[in-house]
């Protein structure tokens, strides 16, 4: 032992590396009500029409658990590819697109290096750039809307990676494509843009890409997926990415071997061969994502434009009337949103679209609570 070791303290227990303690541990969304009934979970981004039942299917088939899955997740990989026209070598998948935010940023970034993310971006980059070891980065938004401008000016010679989520959760907000390749032009070619894509099935703007062209023209993007919103997977933890050889090299040296489980990979086949299915999650997202924005705002309440499967819902600030109030009154009736306090929302409910029955529960119950006339009818005039 040397004269430098031996005159520091020893610790009496082990004790975890700088950073890890200064993370949060990421808190999902309630799911369940003190209400004794009926249960209505609008809390997180789940889709209400449930998964495939050729998932379902293929999910209770994959019944030979005594057996490792395929650690490459090749039929899955070539699954995916098939569907996008994309080369099965340049995708990894893994447990949850989680999974492979947390594998990016310790591929790419580490201690003295920083990761950079916009103010309103998804916790888990925070998370993921703590447990690198590295520096979280926060990047300043405009009307709830990432600024490109704003994340080029925080960028640094210690920047290592970007994340992006686009549409970007919790505000449903998102980024026209030719933004998007300003930001990527912007940014040093070391640097790694990670594009979140993890809502980019529901989006139907013109000017809006999930990632893909840009991943097939660059060196420095890659882009991610799930199963869980959409697809309706994520009891099953299924996500995947797209990139370039290089990083997609990197990402699997550090990932686990058998990251994704059978059962997983074969309902995940299933789910994106269903076309049918996502198009009606679609068509049903396309009728009440308008409709409960509408509704709302008729209440007088402010809602967040949203292109995904949920609404940024902000309430006043006056006694009574408060998100935190309306969280407990809506907790009461069986009905569960979204505390965003951890987002630095706290005026702030989050609410996924749900079933009609819990849509127009919701917005009866928020007339309830509001006062406003009208009471237990919102909603009555929904038509095609």
């Amino acid at each position: 032992m040397s004269s430098a070791s031996s005159s520091a303290p020893v610790p009496n227990r082990p004790v975890p590396r700088a950073g890890v303690l200064a993370i949060e541990a990421y808190v999902p969304g309630k799911a369940s009500a003190g209400s004794g009934g009926k249960v209505f979970k609008l809390s997180a981004n789940e889709n209400p029409l449930g998964a495939s039942p050729k998932a379902l299917e293929a999910f209770q088939s994959a019944n030979a658990l005594e057996f490792y899955p395929d650690g490459s997740s090749l039929k899955l990989r070539e699954t995916i590819a098939g569907a996008y026209g994309l080369d099965p070598a340049r995708i990894v998948c893994g447990t949850g697109s989680d999974e492979l935010l947390m594998l990016t940023a310790l591929a790419f970034a580490g201690p003295g290096d920083e990761v950079l993310y916009s103010q309103f971006g998804f916790l888990v980059y925070r998370i993921a750039a703590l447990a690198a070891g590295a520096t979280p980065v926060v990047a300043p938004e405009k009307d709830y809307h990432s600024d490109v401008d704003a994340i080029l000016a925080a960028v640094t010679e210690r920047t290592r990676v970007v994340f992006l989520a686009n549409p970007n959760n919790p505000t449903g907000t998102y980024l026209p494509f030719d933004e998007v390749k300003r930001l990527q032009r912007g940014l040093p070619p070391n640097v790694l843009l990670a594009l979140d894509a993890a809502y980019a099935e529901y989006v139907r703007r013109n000017d809006y890409e999930s990632g893909i062209e840009l991943v097939a023209t660059t060196q420095n993007v890659v882009m991610l997926r799930t199963f869980s919103k959409i697809h309706g997977l994520a009891a099953l933890r299924v996500g995947w990415l797209y990139g370039p050889p290089e990083v997609v090299d990197a990402i699997n040296r550090i990932r686990g071997a058998f990251n994704v489980s059978a059962p997983g990979i074969a309902a995940a086949i299933a789910a994106i061969k269903d076309t049918a299915h996502t198009e009606g999650a679609v068509a049903h997202n396309e009728e009440w994502l308008p409709w409960l924005a509408r509704e709302l705002s008729a209440l007088g309440l402010k809602v967040t434009p949203s292109v995904t499967n949920f609404l940024l819902v902000h309430f006043p600030e006056e006694p009574g009337k408060t998100a935190k109030d309306a969280d407990a009154f809506l907790l009461e009736r069986g009905l569960i949103l979204r505390r965003v306090d951890s987002y630095g929302l706290p005026g702030a409910l989050r609410l996924t679209v749900g079933t009609e029955e819990a849509n127009r529960l919701l917005v009866a119950a928020l007339a309830e609570f509001l006062g406003k006339a009208g009471t237990g009818k919102a909603g009555t005039d929904h038509g095609a």
